[in-house]
C-alpha cells in the first residue's frame, strides 16, 4: 500500500530561486515532474504557483535581495497551500529554495490558527537576518523569519507573529554552526528554538530515533507540524546538484531514516523538498531521480510506525 491510500497527496510546485535571476532552483519542479515524482507518489498534480523571485538589488530596509518579489512569493505560497490544508490534503511542495518557508508557515496558520511546529532538515540553520546574511538572499533567513526575528512583513504575512513559536522549531542535521557564528548569526539557543541537533548529533543519536522522537515532541507541543527537507543536508557525494555545498553531510539512507518517521507521523501536515538545482545536474538527471526516490521512500506507507 502506498502513501496515497492513507493520505490525499497533492504535488504543488514553487519555481523560485533566491538569487533573483532566471534558472537554478526555479527549474526544480519541472525537472522533478519529468523524473516522475507525481506517479511515484501516487499524487494529484496541482501544477505550479504563479510566483517568482526577481531582482538582484539588496533592499536597503530589509536587507533582502528582490524583496518585493519575495513578499509576493510568500503571499502566493500562503494563498496556494492554505486551501489544500483546509480541504484535508497533504501537500508535497516542490521548491524552489528555502525562501518559501514563511509562506508555508503562514498557510498553516491560515488553515488552523493554532501555532504549528516545524521540523527543519537542512545543512544550514538559516537564522541570518538582513544584516548578518552574507548574500542578502531570503533563503539565508527563513527560520529567523518564521521565529519572529526577521523582516516584519514576511514574519507575519497577515497572521500574528511569530508564525512558528521558537519552542516548536526543530533544527535537524545542520553543519554550518561555526560559519554562522563567525558571520554574526543568532544561535538557536538565543532564539529559544525547541530542538537543535546538528549533523554529528543526528548520526550519534541514530537518525531514525531522532526523527521519531522529534515527531512526537512537535506533535505534543503543537498538535501538527510541517517537514521541510533541503537536499543540501546531504553530502556532496550523495547529492552534488545543489547550490550551497559543505563538507560531510548525511547520505541518502540516513536522510530517509531521519525524515520517514516525521513524514509518517499523523501530526505531519505536509512536506517540502528544496534546493535541487537542475542546472547543476548531469545529463541523466541523477539528482532529480534521487530526489524523487527520496520522497517516495519518506512517504511510503510501509514505513508507518
Amino acid at each position: 500500500m502506498d502513501a496515497s491510500a492513507r493520505r490525499a497527496l497533492v504535488v504543488i510546485g514553487v519555481p523560485i530561486d533566491s538569487l533573483g535571476t532566471p534558472g537554478g532552483t526555479e527549474g526544480a519542479p519541472a525537472a522533478l515532474r519529468d523524473a516522475g515524482v507525481v506517479a511515484a507518489l501516487g499524487a494529484r498534480d496541482a501544477g505550479d504557483l504563479p510566483v517568482r523571485i526577481a531582482g538582484t538589488d539588496r533592499d536597503p530596509g530589509s536587507g533582502i535581495v528582490g524583496y518585493p518579489s519575495v513578499v509576493r512569493t510568500c503571499e502566493g505560497v500562503r494563498d496556494g497551500v492554505a486551501p489544500l490544508l483546509r480541504s484535508g490534503r497533504f501537500p508535497v511542495v516542490l521548491g524552489g529554495c528555502c525562501s518559501l518557508v514563511p509562506g508555508i508557515a503562514a498557510a498553516l496558520r491560515q488553515a488552523d490558527p493554532r501555532p504549528p511546529g516545524l521540523a527543519y532538515v537542512d545543512g544550514h540553520m538559516d537564522l541570518y537576518d538582513g544584516r548578518t546574511s552574507p548574500t542578502g538572499e531570503a533563503a539565508d533567513m527563513p527560520v529567523a523569519i518564521v521565529a519572529g526575528r526577521g523582516d516584519g512583513a514576511l514574519g507575519s504575512l497577515g497572521e500574528s507573529p511569530p508564525l512558528v513559536p521558537p519552542p516548536g522549531i526543530a533544527l535537524l542535521a545542520h553543519r554550518d554552526g561555526d560559519e554562522a557564528r563567525g558571520l554574526g548569526s543568532v544561535m538557536p539557543d538565543a532564539v529559544g528554538i525547541g530542538l537543535d541537533c546538528d549533523c554529528a548529533a543526528v548520526r550519534r543519536l541514530v537518525p531514525a530515533r531522532v526523527g521519531a522522537e522529534t515527531a512526537d515532541r512537535l506533535a505534543d507541543a503543537c498538535g501538527r507540524f510541517w517537514l521541510s527537507i533541503d537536499v543540501d543536508v546531504l553530502s556532496d557525494a550523495a547529492f552534488p546538484a545543489t547550490p550551497v555545498r559543505q563538507p560531510d553531510g548525511l547520505d541518502l539512507d540516513e536522510l530517509v531514516a531521519l525524515c520517514r518517521p516525521l513524514a509518517q507521523h499523523p501530526a505531519c501536515a505536509g512536506v517540502d523538498l528544496l534546493c535541487y538545482d537542475p542546472d547543476m545536474d548531469d545529463e541523466r538527471r541523477t539528482g532529480a531521480h534521487a530526489a524523487v526516490d527520496l520522497l517516495r521512500r519518506v512517504l511510503a506507507e510501509s514505513a508507518r510506525r
